[in-house]
């Protein structure tokens, strides 16, 4: 334990340091579930789409319910954060998230399924808002630049979800295995809940009560909401390149490049891959760069990356490519979401996630109707397009990006 401590940058002599140590476990340990439980539910869409009998039109259509769930919860989690605080609503959310993945092998209807993935897409919304906006006011606690490492957590949730759900897949039905899954779920939940219930949201250790109350309900002002928005974009930006790369780049490989199907699918997990070692690092590179200076180069390395993935006359320049795009892109939505929550509290983590889960909305359909128009790897090169202007905006902002 006291090698743990130290680790932590904790010393066992002081209560406030334990007590946050705890409360970044804790934290941690829903950014796992929240990845681990959606990539348990991602594998098993093709079982599920059988099951229901829909088309591929009507699964995509029911699919939607996800992302309107999440859109439509996230804004209205921001004020709840506001109103019982972020570890009341983590907890709350923590509970519904394991309970609702149950729900989608029990459908027989594409109708059915996209009501029932509303209400998961709901969960799923309001959780990613809440233990963003705890894990802001641990990062201003702590004073240290560790939201990275969170969503790094969200990254090996999603990687050891998906994985395992491979493995599963053809010893258990749907229903069976997301039972599995919310059944791990609740007791991720059951022993991370009593430390955040605990432990009301911290405050910087320089700041007075009064000042901790303002940071917690902080007066949004025009030039506030502006910034927010504008962290926003940069959230949207990455988001984007995220989901168009979940989608498309498997067959960018195999109808450009004339990939084997098993080294095509290779193509996103060395995005991923490299996006989750990328965060692992994240807070070192930004104790040593900064923020501006990260989300620079960040964005610069991610057009760069995407550039040699898009336009790449080989598999294996394209997988390096998509590689180096994971690791450009790793910390730029963290970054951008602690911003906003330091800016504006719940309400702009909300507002700053909802403008990047459009981003991740946005990427798939765009990149097929510019793939129409021109060519799969010319609409690729809009990741590298919205990087750049990620990087932009992130020199643009550099004074509020330092505050």
């Amino acid at each position: 334990m006291p090698l743990l401590n130290k680790l932590r940058g904790v010393s066992v002599d002081d209560p406030r340091a334990a007590s946050l140590a705890r409360l970044r476990l804790a934290i941690t340990a829903f950014f796992a579930l929240d990845g681990f439980v959606f990539a348990g539910w991602v594998v098993r869409i093709p079982a599920v789409k059988e099951q229901t009998g829909a088309s591929a039109s009507a699964l995509g259509l029911a699919l939607l319910g996800v992302s309107a769930g999440a859109v439509i919860t996230m804004m209205l989690t921001g004020r709840l954060c506001r109103r019982f605080g972020s570890h009341a609503v983590t907890v709350g959310c923590g509970v519904l998230l394991p309970l609702t993945v149950i729900l989608p092998p029990l459908t027989h209807s594409p109708v059915a399924l996209g009501l029932v993935l509303l209400v998961f897409g709901a969960a799923y919304g309001g959780i990613n808002v809440a233990m963003n906006s705890a894990a802001v006011d641990l990062v201003g606690a702590l004073g240290r630049p560790i939201m990275p490492s969170f969503h790094a957590a969200f990254s090996l949730g999603g990687m050891v979800g998906s994985g395992l759900g491979g493995l599963v897949a053809a010893h258990l039905t749907p229903t069976q295995h997301l039972t599995a899954i919310a059944a791990l779920g609740l007791v991720v939940t059951a022993c991370a809940a009593p430390t955040l219930l605990r432990h009301p949201a911290p405050r910087p250790a320089h700041r007075a009560p009064d000042e901790a109350h303002e940071r917690a309900h902080p007066r949004i002002d025009t030039r506030t909401r502006l910034f927010v928005l504008v962290f926003g974009l940069i959230a949207l930006c990455t988001a984007y390149g995220e989901g168009a790369l979940a989608d498309w780049s498997a067959l960018h490989m195999e109808q450009d490049l004339d990939a084997h199907p098993g080294v095509a699918a290779a193509s996103y997990a060395c995005f991923a891959f490299a996006m989750t070692i990328g965060r692992l690092t994240g807070t070192a590179l930004l104790e040593r760069l900064g923020r501006t200076r990260t989300l620079v180069l960040g964005g610069a390395t991610g057009a760069v990356g995407m550039l040699l993935g898009s336009l790449a006359p080989s598999v294996w320049l394209a997988l390096v490519g998509f590689a180096i795009t994971g690791l450009g892109l790793a910390n730029l939505f963290p970054v951008a979401i602690e911003r906003a929550g330091a800016l504006a509290g719940p309400t702009g983590v909300a507002a700053a996630s909802t403008l990047g889960y459009g981003g991740m909305l946005l990427g798939p359909p765009a990149i097929g109707f510019m793939a129409d128009w021109f060519s799969l790897p010319a609409a690729l090169t809009s990741v590298a397009l919205l990087a750049a202007v990620a990087a932009t905006i992130g020199f643009a902002t550099r004074r509020v990006a330092t505050t």
